[in-house]
């Protein structure tokens, strides 16, 4: 699914950065080799060589490369990044510019409750093109847009309430409204909501707005 959306925009020379779901050869192939862009991918079970290999480089971690502390939501998050090139010839995956792993810790300062969690990952950028800090960056720049997108989608969805919980269900309903969600923010709508409104339970309307036929009516996208 998600080459042909990329090849409607100009990539090259930027930095396309996706969850696990998408860290897949195919795709680190297409954007370097093809579109000769980079990939900043997020590394998890779905590639469990690649994972363990990972987890194992970083299991004895020294002084981080750097380090940035941040304040929001009620929260202190401090968040820590290792990064290596010695990896490049041994990972079994295409264009490896940079092997990382992220660490954050959280503190919530009403309750001075403590939580951790640690991302692992690749990316094509070397250290020429990309420091630890600029990996960090991009890093806390991808999840800020998932963050985003999740609570568009529980505000329009009521998603985290869903009682959908069989098979590949919840995965597959996930997607279904990212992309519905991403189509229209892709017209420039100014708000979601109004415009799924807009769009409810009007077929005309929602080829119009899409242009899918020959006679489409111009639509405007707020």
């Amino acid at each position: 699914m998600a080459i042909p959306l990329l090849e409607t925009i100009d990539i090259k020379g930027k930095t396309i950065s996706a969850d696990a779901l998408l860290t897949q050869r195919q795709l680190a192939n297409y954007l370097v080799e093809d579109r000769q862009a980079h990939y900043h991918f997020t590394v998890k079970g779905n590639q469990p060589t690649l994972l363990e290999d990972l987890t194992l480089y970083f299991q004895e971690r020294k002084e981080p490369d750097f380090i940035s502390v941040g304040f929001e939501h009620g929260r202190i998050e401090t968040r820590k990044i290792w990064a290596t090139t010695e990896l490049n010839g041994y990972l079994n995956f295409p264009h490896v510019g940079q092997a990382f792993v992220v660490e954050r810790e959280r503190v919530d300062k009403k309750t001075g409750e403590i939580s951790n969690d640690i991302a692992y990952g690749v990316t094509s950028r070397t250290p020429d093109q990309a420091n630890a800090q600029q990996i960090l960056k991009t890093n806390r720049g991808h999840w800020c847009i998932e963050n985003s997108c999740h609570y568009v989608i529980d505000w329009n969805y009521d998603e985290d309430r869903s009682r959908i919980r069989t098979g590949h269900g919840p995965e597959n309903l996930t997607r279904l409204r990212r992309f519905a969600v991403g189509l229209i923010k892709s017209k420039d709508a100014k708000s979601v909501a109004q415009k799924m409104r807009q769009l409810t339970m009007n077929v005309r309307l929602v080829f119009d707005y899409l242009r899918m036929t020959k006679n489409t009516q111009v639509v405007k996208a707020g």
